[in-house]
């Protein structure tokens, strides 16, 4: 139903979402879904990064919302200490979804319900066992974004 990569490094995460940037339109919604350590704030480290943000991207678990300038506005959301749907409606969600930026939710899951049915939904799961390893899982479904950019990252293999 996706695009399935394996990412062999944080840096091919990273580059990933560089080149997923280029795919972005403005207006994108982006789902991200995976456990922690998954590499949700790499990917979005990358993708703002390819939007041409020059601001460091962190995670926004405690503060819940950081906004970031780039080509497009970057609106990063963290809905992993909220606990219901309407806590997430509450944060004002409907602005950064109905704009013209680009916002990128962790733990979408939360609020999958408030989330727009046109979106990228993005998965990404460890596939490591020790604290050495880094390889990961990624799966992008939206039938807007190619595989060809991808393929093109050292680290990132197509599965």
């Amino acid at each position: 139903m996706g695009i399935k990569l394996i990412s062999q490094s944080e840096e091919a995460t990273l580059q990933l979402g560089v080149a997923l940037a280029q795919q972005l339109q403005a207006g994108d919604v982006i789902a991200l879904y995976g456990d922690l350590g998954s590499g949700k704030t790499c990917l979005t480290r990358g993708i703002s990064q390819g939007l041409g943000v020059i601001e460091d991207v962190t995670s926004p678990t405690f503060v819940l919302i950081n906004e970031y300038h780039g080509r497009l506005p970057v609106y990063h959301l963290d809905f992993y200490r909220l606990e219901s749907l309407d806590e997430i409606w509450n944060l004002g969600i409907d602005e950064y979804i109905n704009n013209e930026g680009i916002c990128i939710i962790e733990w979408a899951e939360r609020g999958t319900p408030l989330l727009p049915e046109r979106r990228i939904e993005i998965y990404l799961e460890n596939k490591f066992e020790s604290e050495t390893e880094t390889e990961r899982q990624i799966e992008i479904r939206s039938p807007r974004i190619q595989v060809e950019p991808f393929l093109a990252v050292k680290g990132l293999v197509r599965c």
